[in-house]
């Protein structure tokens, strides 16, 4: 084990540790602050995240993009303050924090998941890992496809972090078998749609009016298993510390026959979905990523 491991460590435990005994509210107003230094201090990351912002709102003012962004900031730090308080979560409690915007909807899903099991089409939006953590608490453990840290300690931290509700991580490298694995058992499987991908593990469709190199992870599944996918997301309200689960309707797999241009539709429309969720929420996603970075070929990088 590397000595920096140990430290990075060190730091993220006692990170956990300092908010963790602080009050809720006081906590999320101490993550926003940091949220703020990042905004003012990270020029790198500021920069990309408004290359992005650029991308995806063409018509807005520079002022407008950078309200966004340091929104966005701010939530990113509630976020982290909230991840610290999950083990304070309980079934009975949750209702303070946690509401259903349909909850005919969400029983409808997990009716359904009963029958066929489900995969929910998600990403890296509102509180994440808050609302796998909710699910597990009301009796709906759902597994996430989880990439591996660099540093092992903390990796696993975060394992058990989100493991407290039941919250099950499924190893990247195997990650196939054990979600047809939990599909086939009527589990529930969430599956980021967000994140650059390299030529190779994905395929090019709109998103934002530019062609983004997408997983098609989840067009595979989908058509190996016949489960239904659900686009699901937290969302926060305005600057407190409530949200509200958003459950829209599922997007049933499209067939033509052609796998390779199935594969292309069907992730076309995950992603409509879950860009229609960041027009309605922009402030709530971490812009930093650089989400254009795979371009086709012939085409010009945008960072």
């Amino acid at each position: 084990m590397r000595l920096k491991d140990r430290f990075e460590y060190l730091a993220f435990a006692t990170g956990i540790g300092v908010f963790r005994s602080l009050p809720r509210p006081t906590a999320l107003r101490v993550g926003a602050w940091i949220g703020d230094l990042l905004y003012r201090f990270d020029a790198a990351h500021r920069a990309v995240a408004l290359t992005n912002l650029q991308i995806a709102f063409p018509d807005k003012s520079e002022s407008e993009r950078r309200r966004i962004l340091r929104d966005s900031c701010r939530n990113l730090g509630r976020v982290g303050a909230e991840i610290c308080h999950l083990s304070q979560l309980t079934r009975d409690n949750l209702s303070r924090y946690v509401e259903f915007e349909n909850e005919r909807a969400w029983d409808a899903v997990i009716e359904d998941i009963g029958q066929r099991g489900g995969l929910i089409l998600t990403g890296h939006v509102g509180n994440w890992e808050m609302l796998a953590y909710i699910h597990g608490l009301l009796g709906h453990p759902i597994s996430l496809v989880h990439r591996p840290m660099r540093n092992p300690l903390v990796d696993r931290g975060v394992i058990r972090l989100r493991g407290g509700a039941g919250t099950r991580s499924l190893l990247k490298r195997a990650a196939a078998k054990e979600v047809i694995r939990t599909i086939r058992n009527k589990g529930i499987v969430a599956i980021p749609i967000d994140q650059n991908q390299s030529a190779g593990l994905g395929v090019f469709v709109d998103f934002f009016g530019k062609p983004a190199c997408t997983t098609f992870g989840l067009a595979r599944l989908a058509k190996l298993t016949r489960a239904a996918v659900y686009p699901v997301f937290l969302a926060r309200r305005g600057d407190s510390d409530r949200h509200v689960v958003e459950v829209k309707p599922a997007i049933e797999w499209i067939d033509s026959g052609n796998l390779d241009r199935d594969i292309v539709v069907n992730t076309q429309r995950y992603s409509d979905a879950f860009e229609a969720h960041l027009r309605r929420y922009p402030e709530q996603w971490i812009w930093f990523h650089k989400r254009w970075r795979t371009r086709p070929q012939g085409e010009p990088q945008f960072y």
